[in-house]
This record gives C-alpha cells, structure tokens and sequence, in this order.
C-alpha cells in the first residue's frame, strides 16, 4: 500500500532532535504530548511555541511535552524548531522528508511514549481554554478521542462566509453519508488515547488532510466514543488549503471508507474494550433513550407524524405538476432524507453507528414502504376513475401510517438488530 511505504519511509527518515524520553512517573500521572506539524511556517512556529510552552506551565496539570514535525519545508522551519527545541524546556523536533498533515500526526502519534497525544495547528487558532477539557476526559477514561468543534453549541467562530459554508457542507455530507454524530471533523485541535489511536493507525491509509475525518469515522465505526468540546475559533487568513482539491480528495475519501464498511474491512481488533452499561432499575431499560423500547415507540412516533404531515403537504403540492405516483416518490425521498436522520439521532441512538450495510437496508426498507404507500394509491385509481385530491391525500395518510409501523418494526427488529452484539462476536 503507497500510504504504509510512504509512511515506513518517512520513519526511517525521522529525526528526533530535542528533549530525552519522558522521566518516568508515577501511575496515577498522565503523560501528554502535543504534536504540532509545519510546513514553511519559519515566521509563526517561534511564537506559537511561546504562547503553548507558557499556557502549559502555568494551566495545564498533566505532565507534558510539545513535538514540532516539520513536513519538508523549504524555508528555515527546521532550523528555527532545532533552535527552540534546544532553548526551550520539554520541546523535541521530529523532521520527515515527505509533506502530509496526516503523515506528520502517523509519524508523531506510532512514536510517542505518552498516555495521551494531541494535535494542534500552528497558527493557534483554537483558543487554548479549550485545552484541559479536551485533554481531561481522555485521562480519566471517560471517552477514547476528544475533537474540538467549531459547530458545537456553546462554540465561537470568527471566519469568512466562503470558509464557513465549505465547512459546513462537508461535515453535513459526512453526516448524511456515514450517520457520523460528530460535528466538526477537520478543525486542527484533536486528543486520542495512545492504546486507542496505535490499532487505528494501521487502517487509516490518507496520510494528507482526510487523515482527520477518516480517523473519526473509524473511530466511530469501532464504537469507540468520541467527546466534543465546543472551542473558541479564529480564522488564519494566511491559510494555505486548497479547498476545491481537499473536497475532492474528501470526496473521493468518504466514498472509499463507505466501500470500506461494506466490504467489513474497517473493523480495528484490539481496541480497548469499553464494558457495557447497566441500568439501576429494568424499568429504566425500557425508558433509555440509549435502545428502551418506550423511548423508541414515542420518539419514532412523533418523528413519524411529522414526516407524514410533511410527506402530504409535499404530495399536495407536487400533485399539481406530477401524477401521482411521482408525486408520492418526490415526496418520500424528500421526507425520506429527514426521518432517517432523525431517527438515527433520537430514536435508535444506542445502537452502531450506520455501516454500509445498513444505508443499504434503509433503502429496502423504503421500497418497502413506497410499495404501501403507491400500491394504496394505485388501489384507489382502480376503484374510483376520478377521485378528488383530498381523498388521495387521506388514502395517503392511512397508508403512511401502515408504512410507519412496519417500518419501525424493520429498523428495530433487522436494521439496528443489536449490531453491536453481534459484530463482537
């Protein structure tokens, strides 16, 4: 694989410059490395390294160091790195001779000695704040990679409106094409565990700017949890992504782990395992919203309502201009899109997370469910050479609610049939 040649290469070319190995310590006290990888950044590098080095000592609890990965630059980035790791307390430098982000964060991450590695970009445009919390639940065990996200509730972004409508057209695409709960997948401010990220490693084959994503869609796929915190952003206007390469390559990245999911490929082994949880009483097993069949009856319910108030007001419209069994598709697949999110997000949450199979059983379950709804309508055309348009939409309605349960029945009995359970064994 070019990815793992590219990457062997890039080790045996790795120097390590600097700081010694960690001093050892104590078992009750977390190591963290934070990698920071450059390119050309022989301007920027001195004072990000000053502003990190002195938030560190002064706010940070955990025993630390910083590593600069210098990606082949052209200009004076090594020797300025060089220069501060050997001025600067618990700063090393790591040099590779081929570019990549995520070749840079492979090399870095498979040869750290820490408990926890973090990544971060040089321009220092996440707020520091932000640091502790996303660090901390990874230290306790609470979570197994913590991101920073830009679209979190609570977060504040300053960037341009192009910047911010790419941004949150590809994170909407990754949600809509592999089910991902996560909000934000490319900001440069990420933590993952050392016992996590080294059996990733292996699998995730972008080693440029996908790197990011891939990583989180794994780790998702692996059911391995993933923490959020809401960051406080700035954009660098001096950045150098080439946006219409980088959402091609996306692209091109997101198809290639969804054929990936389906070919059963993207299973990690020897991931640490996480014990499952137990409710205190069975009558909150029923009521969780983590899979109770309660919670999963009224919110599938209500969803279910709504999509079939939006699914009749769209068929009356798109019946002035279509007939009607195109009318009912146009209808279905625009509903179709919303209810399977919101499902995915309310109603089936503490089942896995969507694979490739399961978007394949969703669309046998809509055909299913487009065969009710037409054949109901179809019957009616049969029965009645002229019926008003009312009487089509309530005929429509009766048979959306028939197509709701039997669906719901699909999803919870086939679709989401303890996937979890049964990938472990």
């Amino acid at each position: 694989m070019g990815t793992a040649a590219a990457a062997s290469h890039a080790v045996d070319a790795a120097r390590w410059s600097g700081a010694d190995e960690h001093d050892p310590v104590s078992p009750a006290t977390a190591t963290v490395d934070l990698v920071i990888p450059v390119y050309n950044e022989e301007r920027s590098l001195p004072g990000c390294v000053q502003v990190l080095h002195e938030h560190l000592q002064n706010c940070f609890p955990f025993d630390w160091s910083i590593t600069i990965v210098d990606n082949a630059s052209t200009d004076h980035t090594l020797r300025k790195a060089h220069e501060l790791a050997g001025a600067t307390e618990r700063v090393r430098v790591l040099s590779l001779e081929h570019k990549g982000r995520g070749l840079a964060l492979r090399t870095a991450w498979e040869h750290s000695d820490a408990d926890v590695v973090v990544y971060m970009d040089v321009d220092l445009s996440t707020g520091l704040n932000a640091l502790l919390p996303l660090v901390a639940p990874l230290v306790n065990g609470h979570s197994d990679l913590a991101v920073g996200s830009r679209l979190a509730p609570g977060s504040r972004t300053v960037r341009g409106a192009r910047r911010e409508f790419v941004s949150r057209c590809y994170n909407a695409a990754i949600r809509w094409s592999h089910g991902a709960r996560f909000s934000d997948a490319q900001c440069g401010f990420k933590a993952v565990r050392t016992d996590v990220i080294r059996p990733l490693l292996p699998h995730i084959r972008d080693d440029s700017w996908f790197f990011d994503t891939e990583l989180l869609l794994l780790a998702e796929h692996n059911e391995l949890r993933v923490h959020e915190v809401p960051v406080d952003w700035v954009e660098d206007v001096d950045s150098r992504v080439q946006v219409v390469k980088t959402a091609a390559d996306d692209i091109a990245g997101l198809v290639r782990v969804a054929r990936g999911k389906v070919r059963g490929t993207t299973r990690v082994e020897g991931l640490p395992q996480r014990p499952e949880p137990r409710a205190a009483h069975p009558r909150a097993v029923l009521t969780s919203r983590e899979g109770g069949l309660l919670w999963q009856l009224l919110s599938f319910g209500v969803i279910g309502a709504v999509s079939t108030v939006f699914t009749s007001v769209l068929y009356a419209i798109l019946r002035t201009w279509w007939p009607p069994l195109v009318a009912n598709m146009g209808a279905l697949v625009l509903t179709t899109l919303w209810n399977t999110e919101a499902n995915r997000r309310y109603t089936f949450t503490g089942q896995a997370g969507p694979s490739g199979r399961v978007h394949l059983q969703g669309l046998l379950v809509f055909a299913l469910y487009y065969s009710v709804t037409s054949g109901a309508l179809l019957a009616l055309q049969a029965m009645t050479t002229d019926p008003s348009r009312w009487l089509e939409v309530a005929v429509l309605i009766v048979s959306s609610v028939v197509g709701t349960a039997l669906r719901f029945v699909l999803l919870r009995l086939w679709v989401f049939r303890n996937k979890a359970g049964e990938e472990k064994k």
